[in-house]
């Protein structure tokens, strides 16, 4: 197999596709809009890029994808968006495919890139039933133990650090478990919210002007209406508005 792949480099005459051969152990698991390092002309450092295209040969003698890196991959229609945006805006495509990167993943060093936010989860990794049976023939005796066990029967995949606070154990009682195979602890990625600590002061009710009663108005009923209109809003500067076209469906 094939990648296609544009460098993340800004040097016009860059802007274009690379073969490179995909090894075998990343056969099925490469895709389209992976983030990879590969060699690239004599430099000896491994440069980044981005797959564009999949086929099954190359015309070319093609060096070897080194690695995927993991996290933050765009999809297969923001790859086409960006093919576009490169085309209209005459700028390079990997600028265009860095867009849609969350900020703070963009740049070439990885160690000064966010990291994606993963929790570990626990989970049983033998039955319900098998469990009550160890514990009744006295084969899992520890009190601490007992108590994760059947707080996971109705609580499968929390939090290890609820389950510490929630069963009054150390993180060592659920290693301890996990080595006897009783649990598996499986970490998953799970997106960031920015607004988790921010405090938003809700506002009072606001009074509006007689203009912005009557673009209200004629907004809402189009809206009430189910009816599809345009409308510029136009005001004064600090008014709110910044000129922006709603389009009401």
């Amino acid at each position: 197999m094939v990648a296609e792949v544009i460098i993340n480099s800004t040097v016009k005459n860059l802007n274009k596709t690379f073969d490179y051969h995909v090894p075998t152990e990343l056969v099925g698991t490469i895709k389209l809009g992976d983030r990879v390092l590969l060699p690239f002309g004599n430099s000896k450092n491994l440069e980044e890029g981005f797959v564009v295209g999949l086929k099954e040969t190359s015309e070319y003698k093609i060096k070897d994808i080194a690695s995927i890196q993991k996290g933050f991959k765009i999809g297969e229609e923001n790859i086409e968006l960006a093919k576009w945006i490169a085309k209209r805006y005459f700028c390079n495509i990997s600028d265009a495919i860095k867009m849609f990167l969350p900020p703070g993943t963009s740049t070439k060093v990885l160690e000064n890139r966010i990291k994606e936010k993963s929790l570990n989860f626990v989970y049983l990794k033998k039955d319900i039933d098998e469990i009550e049976i160890l514990i009744e023939e006295k084969k899992i005796k520890s009190d601490k133990h007992i108590r994760v066990l059947r707080f996971l029967t109705e609580n499968d995949g929390v939090l290890t650090t609820d389950l510490e606070a929630f069963c009054d154990v150390s993180r060592a009682i659920i290693n301890t478990l996990q080595k006897n195979g009783y649990i598996e602890i499986i970490e998953k990625q799970v997106q960031r919210n920015p607004f988790l600590h921010k405090v938003v002061k809700q506002d009072s009710n606001l009074k509006l002007t007689d203009e912005q009663q009557y673009a209200y108005t004629e907004i809402t009923n189009c809206m009430n209406k189910k009816q599809f209109e345009e409308f510029l809003i136009y005001g004064v500067t600090g008014s709110r508005k910044n000129r922006n076209i709603f389009t009401i469906n």
